[in-house]
C-alpha cells in the first residue's frame, strides 16, 4: 500500500462478520490498537479505584458520606483541576500536558497503598473524639465522617477525579485530536467495546484480591491490607503502560500523515487561540451545542448518583448481614463488599462488550445520532424507576420476599446490581461515543478548552447535583440513613431523566447540521 502524503486510501466495503466485529482496515491498526491500549489501561485503573473507594467509604463512614464527598469535596477539586489543566495547556505542549496530568495521580495512589493505609491509626483521629463530635452536632454527621476518615476521603476524591480527568478529558481529547471524522464512527464504537474489556480483567482482579488472596497472604499480615498493596501496585503499573503507549504514538504514529494530519482535524482558527477558565465558561454559555452536551453529562451524573447511592447502601447492609458479628468483622465486610464490586465490574464488562459488539456498534453505524443518544436516558429512566419503587415499597413486598426465601436487603442489592450493570453498559457503549461524536464538528477551542469545562465541571456538577439534594435532606432530617430520603430522591430522579430526553432531542438537529457542514468543508478543502 502506498503511503503518499495526503493520499486517500480506498478500501472495499466491510461485509459479514468483519463489518460487525472489526470494521478496521489493516493499515489503521497501528493507530487504533495503541489508542485502545491507552483506554484499556485508564479504564482498568478506573474500575479498581471505583470499587475500592466505595468499599472504603461505605464500610467506614457509610453510603451517606458519599453524597457529602461529591458535593463539598470532589466538585471543588474538579474546579481546581480545570484551572490547573487550563494553565498547563497555555504553557506546555499537548504531550507535556499529558505527563504533567497523570504523574500526580500515580504518585498519590502509590503512596496511599504503601504508606498511608498501613499507618491509618496514626493518621485518623481517635474513635472517642469522633463520637463526641457526632453527639454534639448530629446534623453535621456527613462532614464529621469526612474528617474522621480523611485518608479514605482523599482517596475517594482522587479516584473520582481520575475518571473525569484521565478518561473523560485526557483520553477523549487525545482521541478527538487524532481520529479523523471519517474514522470516528468505526473507531469510537470499538473504543467502548475494547475499553470495557478492561472490566473483564480488573473485575476478577478486584474479586481475587479481596477474597481469594487470603490463603496466599504471609503470616501476620492483614489480608485486606495485603490486597490493597496488590491493587494499588496494579494501578501504578498500568498507569505507566498507558504513559509508554502514549509516548510510542507520539514517535511512531502522529508523525506519519497516513495516520494523522493535524489539518484534517482542525476547524477554521479563531483570532483568539488561547482561553482562560472564565473564557471557557463564556464559550459554553455562547455555544448552544456545548450547553446541550453539558446538560447530557449533568443529567447522567445526577440520575446515576441518585440511584447508585441507594444501591451501595443496600449492598453494604447485605454484606454486614452476611458476615455477622465475628472477629475482625470490619475487614471481612470490606473484603466481601470489594469482592461483590469486583463481580459487578466483571458482569458489567461482559454485558457491555456483548452489547457493544452486537448491538451498540451497529446502532452507532446504522442509525441516526438522535436514536443512538436517546437509548441511554430511556434505559436509565425505566430501570431507575423500577429500583426506586422497590426500595420505597419494601414493606409491601415483604410477603413476596418471604415466599421467595429472601430478605429486603438481598433483593434490593441484587435488583440494583443488574439495573446498574445495564445502565453503565449502555453508558459506556452508547452515551460516551455519541457524546464524543457531538464534539467532532466543533472548533478546536470548543474541543479543548470548552470540552475541559464541559466534561470535568459538567460531570462533577451532575454528580454534585444529585449529591447536593441528598446532603440537604440528610442534614434536614439529621440522619445518615439514605433510605429515609429515597422518596424525594426518586422525584428528583424522574424530573432530571425527563429533562435529559428533551436535551437529546434539542441537540440532535444541531449535531446533524454541524456534521454535514464539516463534511462539506473537508470535501472542498
Amino acid at each position: 500500500m502506498s503511503k503518499e502524503v495526503g493520499a486517500e486510501v480506498k478500501a472495499p466495503e466491510f461485509t459479514g462478520w468483519r463489518a460487525t466485529l472489526w470494521p478496521i482496515h489493516s493499515y489503521e491498526m497501528k493507530k487504533f490498537i495503541p489508542l485502545a491500549i491507552i483506554m484499556f489501561t485508564f479504564l482498568f485503573n478506573y474500575t479498581i479505584l471505583r470499587d475500592t473507594k466505595d468499599t472504603l467509604v461505605v464500610n467506614s463512614a457509610g453510603a451517606g458520606a458519599i453524597t457529602f464527598l461529591k458535593t463539598y469535596c470532589v466538585t471543588p477539586m474538579a474546579i481546581l483541576f480545570v484551572i490547573f489543566y487550563a494553565k498547563l495547556t497555555n504553557c506546555l505542549s499537548r504531550e507535556q500536558v499529558f505527563y504533567a496530568t497523570i504523574t500526580p495521580f500515580l504518585v498519590f495512589f502509590g503512596l496511599f497503598g504503601f504508606v498511608m493505609y498501613p499507618n491509618l491509626a496514626m493518621l485518623h483521629p481517635s474513635a472517642e473524639s469522633v463520637a463526641a463530635m457526632h453527639a454534639a452536632a448530629p446534623a453535621l454527621s456527613g462532614f464529621i465522617d469526612i474528617y474522621a476518615y480523611w485518608v479514605f476521603s482523599l482517596f475517594y476524591i482522587m479516584s473520582e477525579i481520575w475518571g473525569s480527568a484521565m478518561i473523560a478529558l485526557v483520553f477523549w481529547q487525545f482521541a478527538n485530536f487524532t481520529v479523523r471524522l471519517r474514522e470516528s464512527k468505526r473507531f469510537y464504537g470499538l473504543f467502548a467495546v475494547i475499553g470495557n474489556a478492561a472490566l473483564l480483567i480488573s473485575g476478577p482482579t478486584v474479586h481475587f484480591c479481596s477474597t481469594g488472596i487470603a490463603e496466599y497472604v504471609p503470616a501476620g499480615v492483614n489480608p485486606w491490607q495485603f490486597s490493597l498493596y496488590l491493587l494499588m501496585g496494579a494501578v501504578v503499573v498500568m498507569g505507566f503502560v498507558g504513559v509508554y503507549t502514549y509516548r510510542w504514538m507520539q514517535t511512531n504514529v502522529l508523525n506519519d500523515k497516513l495516520y494523522f494530519d493535524p489539518e484534517e482535524t482542525k476547524a477554521p482558527k479563531k483570532k483568539k487561540e488561547k482561553l482562560g477558565l472564565a473564557e471557557s465558561f463564556k464559550m459554553i454559555l455562547k455555544s448552544k451545542e456545548l450547553m446541550l452536551i453539558a446538560t447530557l453529562i449533568m443529567a447522567y451524573g445526577v440520575t446515576i448518583n441518585l440511584m447508585e447511592v441507594q444501591w451501595k447502601h443496600q449492598l453494604g447492609v447485605y454484606c454486614k448481614e452476611a458476615i455477622g458479628d465475628v472477629e475482625n468483622a470490619k475487614d471481612l465486610v470490606k473484603a466481601l463488599y470489594n469482592s461483590k464490586m469486583g463481580l459487578f465490574s466483571t458482569v458489567n464488562g461482559l454485558f457491555a462488550i456483548m452489547f457493544g459488539l452486537f448491538i451498540g456498534s451497529q446502532i452507532l453505524r446504522k442509525t441516526s445520532w438522535s436514536f443512538a443518544a436517546m437509548i441511554t436516558p430511556l434505559t436509565i429512566l425505566a430501570g431507575g424507576a423500577l429500583f426506586f419503587m422497590f426500595v420505597i415499597s419494601q414493606g409491601v413486598m415483604a410477603p413476596v420476599l418471604h415466599m421467595l426465601n429472601t430478605n429486603a436487603s438481598t433483593a434490593a442489592a441484587v435488583l440494583g446490581f443488574f439495573i446498574v450493570v445495564i445502565a453503565k453498559s449502555v453508558k459506556y457503549t452508547l452515551f460516551d461515543p455519541t457524546k464524543e461524536m457531538a464534539y467532532i464538528p466543533l472548533s478546536d477551542e470548543e474541543k479543548t478548552k470548552g470540552k475541559a469545562a464541559v466534561d470535568v465541571i459538567g460531570g462533577r456538577a451532575g454528580k454534585a447535583g444529585g449529591a447536593a439534594v441528598q446532603t440537604f435532606l440528610l442534614m434536614a432530617f439529621a440522619t445518615k440513613d439514605v433510605v429515609a430520603i429515597a422518596p424525594i430522591a426518586f422525584g428528583t430522579f424522574l424530573v432530571v431523566a425527563v429533562a435529559w430526553v428533551y436535551a437529546v432531542k434539542a441537540l440532535s438537529g444541531r449535531v446533524a447540521a454541524a456534521t454535514e457542514k464539516r463534511a462539506a468543508e473537508a470535501k472542498s478543502a
